[in-house]
C-alpha cells in the first residue's frame, strides 16, 4: 500500500507502533485518552459520553 493511498487513521495507527517500537519503555502507562478516542471512532465516542453524562445525572438524583 502506498502512503498516498493510505487513510489518515491508517497512517496515525502506523506511526504510533513506529514509536511504541522505537520507545517501549513509553508506552508502560498505556495511551490513554488518544488511544481511546482513536480506538472508538466518532460514533463510539458519542455514545461514551452520552453514558457518563446519563451516569452522572442518575448518580446525582439517587445519591443526593
Amino acid at each position: 500500500m502506498s502512503n498516498q493511498s493510505e487513510t489518515p487513521e491508517r497512517r496515525r495507527e502506523r506511526m504510533r507502533q513506529e514509536e511504541l517500537k522505537r520507545n517501549p519503555p513509553g508506552s508502560i502507562h498505556g495511551g490513554g485518552l488518544t488511544d481511546l478516542v482513536g480506538a472508538l471512532g466518532w460514533k463510539g465516542l458519542g455514545i461514551f459520553i452520552l453514558l457518563l453524562i446519563s451516569a452522572f445525572i442518575i448518580y446525582s438524583v439517587f445519591f443526593r
